[in-house]
């Protein structure tokens, strides 16, 4: 009975996202207010029904439902309960449930922020939201119902895919929904500016908090989703450029653009095209990263679906409106721009070197991503893109943003500020002297290594970054200063986790048996043996093994190999010891004999700056917002009076 309530909320959540898509429009252009206030209602009863039906589902599992085919297929009695009501986002039709219910979040919050805004940019917006949602619904409905009935029942659940039987699960796959659909709000509102004809300071104003949240949840889930690959599948890296991590980071890097060119246009009243373009982009690269994730086109251990049907609506989806959208701007490129003198090297000019370095980042991740699609596809043979490409691109691009960076520090509108340029120019010095010395301790001198220039270079160049941002008048910070800045010592932060983590990791392969031990770099390796364990739906064999350092006690790891009954599946647990400056990481492989197992050690320095710069990106953005706040107006605008000043409806 409750997976059938579910199903109903979902029909009747469809039906209002028709006459959201419908009834405002028709408002507007036969001038009658009544039905343009229908806008804010409908939103309201499309949130209240869409949660529903995904409370439905997730209850479905929390009672072991297995009557339902998609509970069968991923969770099992023996799940753990937090394992069960995650499971809902698990799969396919439920990560598509959870998609639509996240829009529909954003779709309340939008209607409840709007109520003292201008109420036809609004409806026109809250309509373009309800079009997107009709979409999905009707996607879900016909390709994707996550409660059809299975007869006859089964008895017991296929379990959930033990990669996924993780903390991450819970946490990662929602924050990087909520960023990608968050765009939706912005890409709705560029809509109704389009049609509208101009784009101010205070349109950009109102677009500005709602992507300063979505690329703050978008990084969220990134970085979250980097730390589950890094612990959870056992490589000991932390990004594998694999097609769904590309996915997210396109709309990650033109979400961070549109920040930025948002600013400018707000501050300027310029840039207006690299702001529509970016916004439009933005959710059209969300949609993109959606198909790859569920239509199987690209293999990814991320991905969920290879079924061709579903591959060839959402493919639809994402050209009707990504088309539809650029058609519309295309029409309407003679938008005002105000006429504005700035010198060579200004904010102005640094802003715009922004835009085209984090615009050919994200072209050159599609053209990796994809290159080896269109070469299939033409039947051309088969081609890999792997890290090298990706890594020959970004090197050159992360230093030239780095270095545009630490310029734009002292730079203020229209002009340079010669003393602080100065001032932060001679902190280069300590910092080749600090990048000299990581270098020299965290290098394993038992190894033939050579002095590699780029990654000297690199680091160099990341410290001199976080020194010339530290360098800053904290006390004379404005809020949305203190912001920039930490999210400014966030990229600095990370780019010397991943360069210290790249460069100069240390790793070996080994076959131990009990009381035998290996040496890897300053520390001693040695394994104690190991037990067997019983866990809730998994037994495991569980090695313990005790870490010295120049013959002082360091710390015990415990690294396991998992047997999971149902899926017949074994899976590592890797064992961690955590450091903020390094991390002994050990794999446990195949057993060879009695109490001998094969296994991979490995030391990773700096590896966790990489997640603290971006919970520090996340941060600054999170800051950002709070000091954005503007007090609403103490009326709202009737919207018969405001249809009348709208001269292009």
């Amino acid at each position: 009975m409750i997976p059938e309530l579910g199903f109903f909320a979902l029909l009747i959540a469809t039906f209002c996202a028709l006459l959201l898509a419908l009834v405002p429009q028709l408002g507007i252009v036969l001038r009658k207010p009544y039905m343009v206030g229908t806008a804010w209602n409908l939103s309201y009863l499309f949130g209240i029904f869409t949660s529903i039906a995904l409370c439905c589902l997730a209850y479905a599992f929390a009672v072991d439902d297995f009557s339902v085919q998609y509970v069968a297929q991923h969770s099992n009695s023996q799940l753990p309960i937090f394992f069960k009501v995650s499971a809902t986002w698990g799969g396919h039709e439920g990560s598509m449930l959870f998609w639509l219910f996240a829009l529909a979040i954003w779709l309340m919050l939008f209607a409840f922020s709007s109520r003292h805004k201008d109420p036809i940019i609004s409806a026109r917006a809250l309509s373009v939201l309800g079009l997107i949602c009709l979409g999905f619904c009707l996607f879900i409905l016909l390709l994707s119902n996550p409660f059809e009935r299975s007869f006859p029942q089964a008895f017991e659940g296929r379990d959930l895919n033990p990669m996924l039987q993780d903390v991450g699960l819970i946490f990662h796959p929602p924050l990087l929904y909520l960023g990608y659909v968050g765009f939706a709000v912005n890409f709705a509102i560029t809509i109704s500016v389009l049609v509208s004809g101009h784009l101010d300071a205070a349109l950009a104003r109102m677009m500005r908090p709602w992507v300063l949240v979505s690329w703050l949840f978008l990084t969220l889930g990134i970085v979250l989703g980097s730390w589950w690959a890094y612990y959870e599948l056992g490589w000991g890296g932390w990004w594998f450029w694999d097609p769904v991590e590309n996915a997210s980071l396109m709309p990650w890097l033109l979400g961070l653009a549109l920040l930025h060119s948002l600013a400018i246009t707000e501050q300027r009243g310029i840039f207006s095209y690299w702001t529509i373009l970016f916004s439009l982009l933005a959710f059209s690269f969300s949609l993109l990263g959606t198909f790859i994730v569920r239509s199987g086109v690209l293999t990814s251990v991320h991905a969920f679906a290879v079924d061709a049907d579903r591959g060839i609506a959402l493919l639809l989806l994402f050209f009707l409106l990504t088309v539809g959208a650029l058609t519309l701007f295309a029409l309407n490129v003679n938008l005002p721009q105000r006429v504005v003198r700035f010198r060579l090297v200004s904010k102005e000019n640094a802003f715009l070197l922004l835009n085209i370095l984090l615009t050919v980042a994200t072209f050159s991740v599609f053209l990796g991503t994809f290159y080896p699609l269109v070469f299939t596809a033409l039947q051309w043979g088969s081609i890999s893109v792997g890290a090298p490409y990706f890594n020959m691109i970004f090197m050159p691009l992360l230093l030239m943003t780095m270095l545009a960076m630490i310029v734009v520090l002292s730079l203020h509108w229209k002009r340079m500020n010669t003393v602080r340029f100065v001032q932060r120019l001679l902190l280069l010095c300590p910092a080749l002297v600090i990048a000299y010395g990581l270098i020299d301790y965290y290098v394993d001198h038992q190894e033939a290594r050579y002095f590699n220039l780029i990654a000297y270079t690199l680091l160099s160049v990341a410290i001199w970054l976080l020194l010339a941002t530290l360098w800053s008048p904290w006390r004379k910070m404005t809020l949305k200063q203190l912001a920039m800045v930490i999210a400014h010592l966030g990229v600095a932060v990370t780019a010397i986790g991943a360069i210290m983590s790249s460069y100069y990791s240390s790793e070996m392969g080994v076959r131990l048996a009990p009381q035998q031990s290996q040496q890897l770099g300053d520390y001693q390796f040695h394994y104690r043996g190991f037990q067997n364990v019983l866990g809730p739906n998994y037994t495991s064999e569980k090695a313990h093994f005790v870490v010295t350092k120049q013959g002082q006690p360091y710390a015990e790891i415990y690294p396991e190999r998992r047997y999971y009954d149902v899926r017949t599946m074994n899976m590592s647990e890797v064992g961690i010891d955590w450091g903020w400056f390094g991390d002994l990481y050990i794999v446990m492989g195949d057993k060879l004999g009695q109490g001998e197992f094969t296994f991979r050690l490995q030391y990773k320095p700096f590896v966790r700056w990489l997640w603290l710069g971006g919970l520090l990106m996340a941060l600054g953005a999170l800051l950002a917002v709070f000091a954005l706040r503007r007090k609403p107006d103490s009326t709202t605008p009737e919207i018969g009076n405001v249809m009348s000043h709208h001269t292009r409806d």
